[in-house]
């Protein structure tokens, strides 16, 4: 079992690192087979027993068959345009439908499996529901062909992503983790602020913010970084509830950290045309702002508590901090040179830097690995990798079902409005409907994913009321991840409290308070434009970033520190004022 899962896994891995360095695959041939690949993932769980057993059997069986015949007919169906000629097809059609859907609730539960299926409902019978909200109907053939043999639906736009973008980004992480990267981030953070006062919880805020950048999800954040870190802060006398908190905090941010923004960045590349530098410099500010106001909440809490740095003898030496560090600064120098130097697609120069990163598998901090030692950091690299591409394929795939209704019934154009009247024609109350339905829909779905799902429902109201493109798309993005700290499904403040054994509402009200500039800073950012305008107005963005970070600054100080009496408020109150001063005065 162990074998035929690592040889599965090789050829997802293979797979998907082929379609970059082969030239164009055709979608209808690459798609399903990306489904067809990660569908036993999902459904074939080791450890599972009964009905559950049986039924992931059979659906794994026909809808891999269903998904391959897809591919192997792809010629042939592209000339249909759509529309389903045969008994067999709408077979397939239901096939495709009802596995991708129960794959999407067995990895992630039921909310986005049930929002699919209402709008399949609503597709399908949407005809009969009176006023502006029904649609004038589809012929069910042309319905189910458009969303199962055609590159719209389930092949369309969003699963290329999943395909040709999150995969091969994924891929890189999980070659990164499964080596000493890990320890290298570990390393490098707990050099620089590990005999700070908090020292420990300050190791965990920049090393979760460096492993965070090249993970798809705030939760395998938490698992990876926090195995180490949060014993290191149960050792020093941390409280728990304080110590998981941190570990939350810091791994969401990761998300939201440039270079590679969990693959996010490059997600935005697709959906926008935004070119990847001038991505990646409009989200450097809002992100280190992010961990700025964490780390004055982290000294606040450390002042609180009297909490010590780590002590000396326990801090890694500069030999090995240097050695350890090569470990992912050599994939990230390769990727870096093949964006910026050889000039080669993110997806090419992601997979160079998977190369470089798998050579180094075969070694470790003392030099050349074991080859007992190798086998098993590749077969962990691999499997890690087939798991995490296998379930955001799931998640989008679904999610495609969203879009393909919205489109072929207009349903899209409709929520617009719906978000526009219900704003009254204004942005500041369409932004906080937009943050609302970011919280619903991103519950249990990693960053990546959730912003896509979002942006497709809330970024054209956002855009028709006059925000810039990219400040659209950053807005969605950021507020993606609050369902990872904010109750009621806060997955990266479960994982830490169980993971520490302490209440996990303790923690995710702890998680908010430190993590607070996730409700701030992407209102800050449609506040102050200057704040993203990193290329443009460089001067200017930074001077709004030093006011921002002052305003940040106070409200953690204020929400944290004891002993204030009224002055909480006013530091509270003073530091919103300096970060909306600009649209109260009409600016």
């Amino acid at each position: 079992m162990r074998l035929a899962a690592f040889l599965l896994a090789t050829v997802l891995v293979v797979f998907h690192l082929g379609l970059v360095f082969s030239g164009l695959v055709p979608n209808l041939i690459s798609r399903p087979v990306h489904l067809a690949l990660a569908l036993p993932w999902i459904l074939l769980v080791p450890g599972q027993s009964g009905w559950r057993r049986i039924s992931g059997i059979a659906l794994t069986v026909v809808g891999v068959g269903a998904a391959l015949w897809v591919a192997l007919s792809s010629e042939r169906l592209g000339d249909q345009y759509g529309f389903i000629e045969s008994g067999f097809q709408v077979a397939v059609a239901v096939v495709l439908l009802g596995v991708v859907l129960e794959a999407a609730r067995r990895a992630i539960g039921w909310p986005l499996p049930l929002v699919a299926l209402l709008a399949l409902l609503y597709g399908l019978f949407g005809q009969h529901i009176p006023g502006e909200f029904g649609h004038s109907g589809t012929p069910l053939r042309s319905f189910l062909g458009t969303l199962t043999i055609a590159e719209g639906g389930i092949w369309g736009s969003l699963t290329g992503v999943s395909v040709n973008v999150v995969a091969i980004f994924v891929i890189f992480g999980a070659v990164l983790n499964a080596g000493e990267a890990g320890q290298g981030f570990m390393n490098l953070a707990s050099a620089a602020a590990g005999r700070l006062r908090g020292g420990a919880a300050k190791v965990s805020v920049l090393s979760s913010a460096l492993f965070g950048s090249i993970s798809g999800s705030a939760s395998a954040n938490v698992a990876s970084t926090g195995a180490i870190t949060l014993p290191a802060m149960t050792r020093l006398g941390y409280p728990k509830r304080l110590a998981a908190a941190v570990e939350a905090v810091a791994s969401s941010g990761g998300q939201i950290m440039p270079p590679l923004m969990g693959a996010g960045a490059f997600v935005m590349v697709e959906l926008t045309g935004v070119p990847y530098t001038q991505i990646m410099a409009a989200a450097l500010l809002p992100a280190i702002l992010y961990f700025v106001a964490v780390w004055i909440g982290v000294d606040a809490y450390a002042s609180r508590y009297d909490l010590k740095g780590i002590d000396a003898s326990e801090a890694p030496g500069w030999r090995e901090v240097l050695v350890t560090s090569a470990f992912f600064a050599i994939p990230f120098a390769v990727l870096l040179v093949g964006l910026f130097v050889i000039r080669v697609t993110p997806q090419y120069a992601a997979s160079l830097a998977i190369l470089a990163a798998f050579a180094l598998l075969f070694f470790n901090a003392r030099g050349l690995g074991s080859w007992r030692g190798t086998a098993e950091r590749i077969e962990s690299a691999f499997v890690n990798a087939a798991r995490q591409v296998s379930m955001i394929a799931a998640i989008i795939i679904c999610a495609s079902i969203i879009i393909g209704v919205l489109a072929i019934t207009g349903l899209g154009v409709k929520i617009t409005s719906l978000i526009l009247s219900g704003a009254g024609g204004m942005l500041w109350p369409a932004l906080l409907l937009t943050a609302l339905a970011c919280l619903v829909l991103g519950m249990e779905v990693p960053t990546t994913a959730a912003y896509v799902i979002c942006v497709s429902v809330a970024g054209p109201a956002l855009r028709e009321l006059g925000l810039d493109l990219l400040q659209a798309h950053l807005f969605v993005f950021w507020f993606a991840l609050l369902s990872t700290i904010t109750p009621p499904v806060c997955g990266a403040v479960f994982i830490a409290a169980g993971m520490i054994g302490e209440n996990w509402l303790k923690v995710a009200v702890t998680a908010m308070t430190l993590g607070f500039g996730l409700y701030i800073i992407p209102l800050a950012m449609i506040a102050n434009p200057a704040l993203i305008g990193l290329t443009a107005t460089p001067f200017l963005a930074i001077v709004t970033a030093l006011q921002i970070a002052l305003a940040l600054g106070l409200m953690s100080l204020g929400l944290i520190r004891r002993r204030l009496g009224p002055w909480r408020l006013v530091l509270i109150a003073v530091g919103l004022l300096v970060v909306f001063a600009r649209p109260l005065l009409g600016l």
